[in-house]
C-alpha cells in the first residue's frame, strides 16, 4: 500500500506542478508548447522513476527472501524508494513555491524559503 501512496502522492506533485506553471505562464503571457510538451514530458519521466524504484524495491524484497538476507535488501529497496520519493517530491514542491511566488508577487517572501529549499535540489539546466 504505501508503494501506491508514494506514486499517487508523487503524480499528485507532478500533476500541480504542471497546472501551476501553465497558470504562470498564462498569467505572464509567456504560454509555449514546447515549454509544456517539455514539462509534462519531465513529469512523465519523474512517474516512471518513482514507478521503477518502486518495482526495484518490490524485487530486492522478493530476492532477499530468497537469498535468506531479506533484512538487507529490504533496507536497499527501501533506501532507494524513499531516496527518489523524497528527491522527487522535494524538487516538486521548490517548482510549485516558485510558480506561486511569480503568479502571486504579495509571496516575495518566498524566495528566501525557495533558496534554502534549492540546496538539496541539483541545478536544472531547464527551468519548467
Amino acid at each position: 500500500m504505501e508503494y501506491i501512496i508514494m506514486l499517487l502522492i508523487v503524480i499528485g506533485a507532478a500533476l500541480t506542478d504542471f497546472i501551476t506553471g501553465f497558470i504562470k505562464a498564462y498569467g505572464t503571457g509567456d504560454i509555449s508548447s514546447r515549454k509544456m510538451r517539455v514539462g509534462g514530458l519531465n513529469k512523465l519521466c519523474e512517474i516512471i522513476v518513482m514507478a521503477a524504484s518502486v518495482g526495484l524495491n518490490i524485487g530486492l524484497e522478493q530476492l532477499g527472501r530468497y537469498y535468506k538476507a531479506p533484512e538487507l535488501t529490504e533496507l536497499a529497496g527501501t533506501v532507494t524508494a524513499f531516496g527518489t520519493f523524497f528527491y522527487i517530491t522535494l524538487m516538486e514542491i521548490v517548482s510549485v513555491l516558485e510558480n506561486f511566488a511569480a503568479i502571486k508577487p504579495e509571496a516575495a517572501w518566498l524566495n528566501r524559503l525557495i533558496r534554502r529549499l534549492k540546496i538539496f535540489e541539483s541545478n536544472k539546466s531547464d527551468k519548467d
